[in-house]
């Protein structure tokens, strides 16, 4: 069923784009009765995450820019005109009041089309240095929503919303004080997966679970890696009843749930899920990101209290990482307060603060 309030969000790739997205794109829905479209590309988690999640999905053919020879680079830059034109013809079709860009692949195209077409805009931008798609179009775009302060002087206009996180992940119970279970780790390398902990984990795993009695794991490695990740827990001997490795987690409130603590990376989507979950995390930042910016986001809540950082190089020393996660799991009390000083990170309201945001620029389009 059409609705008058049609909003388009581009972008996606990985779960950092694709999940803030789904959650506005949710919020959009249910406050205003939007009829909501997400342009991505087949190569991203879109394809799969956004039928799924129950929304109109159409694609188009980009490329990445980021992370790639120069030859995939100029590839990418030499079909932006067609990329951009495909979305023209989107934007004409569905007439969408407003375009919200969540970054990764098609988010460029979608945003330089909706400016093109003088249709009002948006980004969301969750780090605080921007990527490079969004600080040339920062100054051109109507409104952005932000996560750090300092990524305002990019903007023309810029809110502090926090990064949209799924409702549920708000409304887990606090820990207990004292533990009624025994300890459950996850280990989350994003929704790709992170190589650096699906080659060091499976090493300590024995070691770890000799050194935490009860401890149960649930490590997720990405698709990519689940047969070498599985391989390796396998050869290590560790005592396989306790633990668990899957390719991707569908549930990923109900996994966090039972998490008395997440090893993860610290991308700002991650965080801002372990924030408004409650949950203490021990953070390995990617170190080739952008900016750092994943190392910011660690600091950030290392300063909270709510997590203890280490870097990629710590983990090429076994002792350290072992040491690392022995003493959290076997001190509940840490734990617990960790749990707590996160929760004071969480931004409630995030999604339904942009997409009150984006109704605004479509009633005053509309108007």
């Amino acid at each position: 069923m059409s609705s008058e309030l049609k909003i388009l969000i581009a972008g996606g790739g990985t779960g950092g784009h694709i999940i803030p997205a789904l959650a506005v794109a949710r919020a959009l829905k249910e406050r205003h009765g939007a009829e909501v479209l997400l342009v991505g590309t087949a190569r991203g988690l879109e394809s799969r995450l956004v039928p799924e999640a129950g929304f109109a999905l159409r694609l188009i053919d980009v490329g990445p820019l980021k992370s790639v020879s120069f030859a995939t680079r100029l590839r990418t830059l030499s079909r932006l005109p067609a990329s951009v034109f495909a979305c023209k013809r989107i934007l004409r079709e569905f007439r969408p009041g407003a375009v919200l860009g969540v970054g990764g692949y098609a988010s460029g195209p979608g945003i330089l089309a909706a400016l093109g077409l003088k249709i009002p805009t948006m980004v969301y931008e969750p780090n605080a240095m921007p990527g490079l798609a969004n600080r040339l179009v920062g100054k051109r775009v109507e409104r952005a929503a932000i996560n750090f302060p300092a990524a305002a002087r990019w903007f023309r206009n810029a809110e502090v919303t926090g990064v949209p996180v799924r409702q549920e992940f708000f409304t887990l119970p606090a820990p207990p004080a004292v533990p009624i279970a025994p300890p459950h780790l996850l280990i989350f390398g994003g929704s790709l997966g992170a190589r650096i902990l699906n080659t060091h984990l499976p090493k300590l795993m024995p070691a770890l679970l000799r050194a935490v009695p009860e401890l149960t794991v649930l490590h997720q490695c990405g698709e990519r890696h689940a047969a070498a990740t599985l391989e390796a827990y396998t050869a290590s001997d560790a005592d396989a009843a306790r633990w668990q490795v899957r390719p991707f987690l569908t549930e990923m409130a109900a996994e966090f749930a039972r998490a008395h603590l997440i090893l993860s990376r610290s991308g700002a989507t991650t965080v801002a899920e372990e924030a408004a979950a409650g949950k203490p995390a021990l953070l390995v930042p990617f170190a080739a990101a952008t900016d750092e910016h994943q190392r910011r986001n660690a600091e950030a809540m290392v300063q909270a209290g709510a997590a203890v950082m280490l870097e990629e190089k710590d983990l090429e020393i076994p002792d350290r990482l072992l040491a690392a996660l022995t003493g959290l799991l076997n001190d509940p009390a840490r734990l617990a307060a960790m749990s707590a000083a996160a929760r004071t990170q969480a931004h409630p309201g995030a999604a339904e603060r942009i997409a009150d945001r984006l109704a605004e620029m479509a009633g005053r389009q509309r108007g």
